[in-house]
């Protein structure tokens, strides 16, 4: 596998000296760890401010999860008999090696297969000449001779320096439930976004403050396009992501701080699935606010999602975004506020 990376000359070591493969515009560039498929870097040529860092220290040999990661063939543990035969959490994807298929200096394709689950995942990655807009686009194929249950879940998550306390994290996210909800109804009671509930009391998921709490809220979306932002205004920098809800239908947010109860890390999730459990757990329950949590896939079927990142630089006293819109070509985020906002636009982007 290595010799045929190497072969096709695409690939470099990045900061953490492991293979990678960085694709780049005008303005931003891009980086995959080739030992796991994470995104790991995401940030403006001149500005050098890296969102996506967590767990990317470690081992340079090691394939693992990082930055902004694949959940497949699930998003959370495998059951007990799963996990003896080897499933790992949030599955294989990052326990592989992927191999470049192909590279330029905008685009790249890499792919990977993940033998438990027998399925092959394609990733299509261009970045904007012009624009710091990230499109990606991903085939998942099932290998096997029956259809099976799946999810697919991207594990985008940000760390210091940019993330602090002052981030300020806006979603379209409508009616939720804590993970921590006993089942079979965890949706009882429901919270609202930007609401979570801690010991039986409100938290707004919208800053991070000195409060460990690792527990993740997932949130329905209910619009055509779902949408997640994290705006540092400190630093000047917003990183956010855009998807179609007929695709990615759940959000799933957590957060953590250290043993210093500083800031550690945000998750951005967005997904096929809300539900935090075992396949056998997600078939019995079925939906949640009516809206599916697990993916089925037949056999030799591939099944194609895609999202967008992208990068804006703020103004100091940025108060956040009201609402981000997609429409002929042009994304268009609104800031928060009762008085008029400063748009934030980027035109004749493509998402597909």
């Amino acid at each position: 596998m290595r010799l045929l990376i190497l072969a096709l000359g695409a690939v470099s070591l990045w900061g953490q000296g492991r293979p990678s493969v960085t694709i780049e515009g005008e303005a931003a560039r891009a980086v995959i760890d080739i030992r796991g498929g994470s995104w790991v870097q995401f940030e403006f040529r001149d500005q050098k401010l890296n969102p996506l860092v967590w767990a990317n220290a470690g081992p340079v040999s090691e394939t693992r999860a990082m930055g902004h990661f694949l959940c497949l063939d699930r998003w959370g543990q495998p059951s007990v008999a799963e996990g003896n035969n080897g499933m790992p959490f949030h599955g294989e994807a990052t326990r592989v090696e992927w191999r470049v298929e192909s590279s330029s200096k905008g685009a790249a394709r890499v792919s990977a297969h993940l033998p438990m689950a027998n399925l092959d995942v394609v990733r299509d990655a261009r970045l904007d000449p012009a624009h710091a807009w990230l499109m990606v686009r991903e085939a998942v194929t099932n290998r096997n001779k029956l259809g099976r249950p799946y999810n697919m879940v991207q594990h985008a998550t940000i760390g210091p320096p940019f993330l602090d306390a002052s981030v300020v994290v806006d979603a379209n996210g409508r009616r939720g439930f804590m993970q921590s909800s006993p089942m079979p109804h965890p949706e009882e009671p429901s919270v609202y976004w930007p609401q979570a509930l801690k010991d039986g009391q409100p938290v707004n998921l919208r800053h991070l403050t000195d409060d460990p709490m690792p527990n993740v809220v997932s949130f329905a979306i209910e619009e055509e396009y779902g949408w997640v932002t994290a705006a540092n205004a400190a630093k000047g920098l917003l990183i956010g992501y855009i998807w179609k809800t007929s695709e990615y239908p759940w959000l799933n947010i957590w957060r953590h701080v250290d043993d210093q109860h500083q800031p550690l890390a945000r998750g951005l999730e967005f997904g096929t699935t809300g539900l935090h459990q075992p396949f056998e757990v997600l078939v019995k329950k079925g939906r949640i606010f009516g809206h599916s949590i697990f993916a089925w896939i037949e056999p030799g079927e591939t099944q194609t999602r895609s999202y967008a990142g992208f990068l804006f630089k703020i103004p100091a006293d940025y108060r956040g975004v009201a609402q981000v819109a997609f429409k002929n070509g042009a994304l268009t985020l609104k800031e928060r506020g009762e008085e008029p906002g400063r748009d934030l636009t980027m035109e004749g982007v493509r998402f597909e």
